[in-house]
């Protein structure tokens, strides 16, 4: 980081500096100490590449980028207003963790809303835990036996997408990282997965990032990596913040372009989730629900807000929708990245 650089506090959202350190403490990293690498990075770059500068630039991510995402971005926000010139224009994210409270409560409906619970086991959970159903009081008992029914109806359904078949080494459980066990979120077993499952693909991956070959053909030093994980566990990661809720609102406030949209069919960060923590940013409605069309064909569903901020769903698509449904992702971004109507 360099250290003439300062950074003013905005009045519209949390954001601090962590020095990067020499010494060993300098390896753990963190929610906002990841933004602010990748932040220094692209800039660097930019001002290391400076033909690109002018580029419109946007920020992207899905899954738990979308704690990161609106951090980074706010943070070339703000270097914008300092003055330094990089041609932001806006963000997406897809599926992406925003906000542990909303996150988490929305999955309780959505249960219901995909018949995963009954109505009368809905009714009785919302009534007592009064639609609290992340911190629970253990002294409520009627509310924490509610729950339990509800883990014992689902605990065999895949939660990157309700519709494929559940895996007991399945990739990633994210409703761990809502009930606060962050560490084993995002990381694949060791063990081999079943043949079939989607997390196979992921093993296959790990087997060809091991190979010889390839690290060699990728010019990675050799010796430097003896087995590649997709997740680095050891790694000391600090999960520092729990909203970026504030972070969407300035950024829609400074007038910067937005396409939030969600996989349909993905429990680990449900659309209703996404769309609470949207409806709280009391945004006004400038084109209401309605399909956007892919080959004739419904391919989701998409709202619009005001200051160029768009919800769109993916239909059938679970988390990180384009993996899913690449065809109508991609037609979904053209469309949007270049300011037309999905």
């Amino acid at each position: 980081m360099d250290k003439g650089f300062k950074y003013n506090l905005p009045r519209c959202s949390c954001w601090y500096w962590i020095l990067l350190l020499k010494d060993r403490q300098g390896f753990k990293t963190g929610d906002m100490k990841h933004a602010i690498s990748c932040y220094n990075f692209l800039r660097k770059w930019l001002q290391s590449h400076t033909k690109f500068i002018s580029n419109p630039l946007y920020i992207a991510g899905d899954s738990y980028s979308g704690m990161i995402v609106p951090i980074i971005t706010q943070a070339i926000s703000d270097d914008i207003e300092a003055k330094r010139v990089l041609n932001l224009k806006g963000y997406f994210l897809g599926n992406p963790f925003t906000d542990a409270k909303f996150d988490g409560n929305s999955k309780i409906i959505y249960y219901n809303r995909m018949a995963l619970i009954s109505d009368e086991l809905y009714e009785s959970a919302k009534s007592n835990c009064k639609q609290e159903y992340i911190d629970v009081e253990i002294s409520n008992r009627m509310c924490v036996k509610d729950l339990q029914t509800i883990s014992e109806c689902t605990a065999h359904i895949n939660t990157m997408r309700i519709l494929e078949p559940y895996c007991p080494s399945e990739l990633p459980d994210v409703r761990k990282y809502l009930l606060g066990t962050h560490e084993d979120s995002l990381h694949l077993s060791d063990g081999y997965p079943q043949f079939g499952c989607r997390n196979y693909y992921c093993y296959l991956c790990k087997v060809w990032a091991t190979d010889i070959s390839v690290q060699k053909a990728l010019h990675i030093r050799k010796g430097t990596i003896k087995e590649w994980v997709r997740c680095n566990k050891s790694m000391d990661y600090d999960y520092d913040v729990a909203s970026v809720v504030s972070y969407h609102l300035c950024l829609n406030t400074r007038g910067y372009r937005a396409l939030i949209y969600s996989g349909d069919h993905d429990l680990a960060v449900t659309y209703g989730g996404t769309e609470s923590w949207i409806k709280s940013l009391n945004l006004s409605i400038v084109d209401d629900w309605r399909p956007w069309i892919v080959d004739g064909q419904v391919a989701g569903y998409s709202r619009e807000y005001g200051n160029n901020f768009t919800f769109a769903t993916v239909k059938g698509a679970g988390h990180t929708a384009l993996e899913y449904k690449p065809k109508e992702s991609f037609s979904m971004f053209k469309r949007w990245i270049s300011q037309q109507p999905l």
